[in-house]
């Protein structure tokens, strides 16, 4: 018997690009970011706004390199991902298989535990926010409500999850402007971001 495909529509398959993409710019300017602060050169675009939205503490701290290496080298590998699964969407009249969906969502939501994991190590331990890392939490957030709410409407998770799945498709933009309040909220009582601007 052969496995049910599934294929999003256009929409969804084009904010995943469109995600994707602007993710990866910059994170491929957070990189260029770092190597200016470890050289002293000058980068690209510069990040630092004020004392408090700047990329400086955050690049260089232990958190900005989990893996021995900057974290901007994993964005740039990775949101090729969404990209790669846009336009497969697009250019598939039958769309791929469940356990293509499955492997995409669950790289899609460790992007997203991530986002979280920083914000607020940036807010709370570091006491700055890198401008350039909170585009890609504003791409990653809408990316993965779109991405869960989709996958579990198409049954790829299996048939109990369709309901909750159109659910949090139909409120994804409620969804996606409460996670940003969170963080911004959070940012402002802790920081007083406006305020050093």
């Amino acid at each position: 018997m052969t496995e049910r495909t599934h294929r999003p529509g256009t929409g969804i398959a084009v904010l995943w690009i469109v995600t994707g993409t602007v993710a990866w710019v910059v994170s491929f300017l957070l990189y260029l970011e770092y190597v200016g602060q470890l050289t002293g050169a000058q980068p690209l675009v510069s990040c630092s706004i004020s004392p408090i939205v700047t990329c400086g503490p955050n690049l260089l701290s232990p958190a900005g390199n989990l893996l021995g290496f900057s974290n901007s080298i994993i964005g740039v590998v990775l949101f090729t991902g969404p990209v790669f699964a846009g336009i497969s969407a697009l250019a598939s009249p039958t769309g791929m298989r469940s356990w293509y969906w499955r492997v995409y969502a669950v790289l899609v939501l460790g992007g997203f535990l991530l986002v979280h994991v920083f914000a607020y190590r940036s807010v709370f331990e570091f006491g700055s926010l890198c401008p350039w890392c909170m585009v890609v939490w504003l791409m990653t957030i809408p990316l993965f409500w779109s991405v869960t709410g989709w996958t579990m409407r198409e049954g790829v998770w299996g048939a109990s999850a369709q309901r909750a799945g159109a659910v949090v498709l139909s409120w994804m933009p409620v969804i996606v402007v409460v996670d940003y309040a969170v963080i911004a909220v959070a940012a402002q009582l802790r920081l007083d971001v406006l305020g050093s601007l």
